[in-house]
């Protein structure tokens, strides 16, 4: 049985080793960083070879795609351990579990096992005199050995929701058009990783479109709604890059939030039922940032036959054009109401 005084040399220990139980260091940090590490490797992979087979450079489809992709669990372990503030003999050995970990439970198995290792790898980390063995050996089989146990299992739960959303998505597109724009464009304005949400449930088809269209409804719908605060810079800053900057503005006024959601709610349905708009996994939760989310629908919609002029005239006008008229109606209303006011939507840039 733990004693007070057992308890407080646990807690310095685990102080001292800066390992912290908490949703802030796994969900929004290390999942965060995850985001980045699948961005470096298949994100960047995935445009590379949509370029190579649009242009016919064999050397991006047959070369660099294949790296590329085979690599995204080492760049997955890496971000991680790296967001855990792992020492270089964790973060080095983090990459084979990774890898293990992506092979056998796809990028969850890899998030996973590498947070695991990683935090028994910092526990061992410079305690014996032969670090060089012991910390490396304990990260490696720690993690290895978790994604066997639990990769298949969580692999294939994934797998079956994500294909459960997929499914409901088509067979009620209104519907369900709705509710992915929501949670998926809200995932993305809150200090957590929409786009390793969709990328953990291979998020892909209508649902993977209304993704995309509740995600630019946060990023273009935020970025036109505070342009009078902010001017070109925030523009940019916040429509190719990330409404996430607003989340300070949102904790003190959360009525901001109201008109890109509203138009989130709008835009979901009509890229499942008029538009019948697709992604693939890595573009869906990513909305206009880099304008990867485009890129995305693009490479989907040319693989089922509809890409063309009318494609890039449906995502100028879905993930665009739209969610800036929709948010700055919703906002002009909100503000003759007094909900929101001037400042509300400054950023500090």
């Amino acid at each position: 049985m733990e004693t007070p005084k057992t308890k407080g040399r646990l807690a310095r220990f685990l102080e001292r080793k800066d390992i912290e139980f908490s949703v802030q260091r796994y969900l929004i940090e290390a999942m965060s960083s995850m985001a980045l590490g699948l961005f470096a490797s298949l994100l960047v992979g995935t445009i590379l070879n949509t370029i190579g087979q649009s242009l016919g450079i064999p050397f991006l489809t047959d070369v660099i795609w294949p790296f590329a992709r085979d690599m995204t669990g080492a760049a997955i372990a890496v971000a991680v351990a790296y967001a855990l503030k792992a020492p270089p003999f964790v973060l080095f050995s983090a990459t084979i579990v990774g890898y293990a970990g992506n092979l056998l439970g796809g990028p969850v198995g890899a998030f996973v096992s590498t947070i695991i290792a990683t935090e028994l790898g910092k526990m061992v980390s410079r305690e014996t005199k032969v670090d060089l063995i012991v910390t490396p050996t304990v990260t490696i089989l720690s993690g290895v050995l978790v994604a066997q146990l639990i990769g298949p299992g969580i692999a294939a739960f994934m797998t079956k929701t994500g294909e459960l959303v997929m499914v409901a998505t088509t067979l009620q597109p209104f519907w369900m058009g709705i509710i992915v724009s929501l949670i998926i464009g809200i995932a993305l304005t809150l200090p957590i990783s929409s786009a390793a949400i969709c990328m953990m449930l291979g998020l892909a088809g209508l649902a993977g479109g209304a993704a995309t269209a509740g995600c630019s409804a946060q990023m273009i719908g935020f970025a036109v709604m505070s342009y009078r605060e902010n001017g070109t810079g925030g523009l940019v800053a916040v429509g190719l890059g990330t409404s996430m900057l607003h989340m300070s503005n949102i904790v003190r006024n959360w009525r901001i939030w109201i008109p890109p959601t509203l138009t989130a709610a709008i835009t979901g349905p009509i890229a499942t039922v008029v538009m019948k708009m697709e992604n693939i996994p890595i573009g869906s939760g990513m909305g206009t940032s880099g304008l990867v989310g485009q890129i995305g629908t693009i490479t989907a919609m040319t693989e089922i036959g509809r890409g063309g002029a009318a494609l890039y005239l449906n995502i100028l006008i879905l993930h665009f054009l739209l969610p800036a008229t929709l948010t700055l109606i919703f906002t002009y209303i909100l503000r003759k109401m007094g909900w929101i006011k001037d400042g509300d939507l400054k950023l500090n840039l």
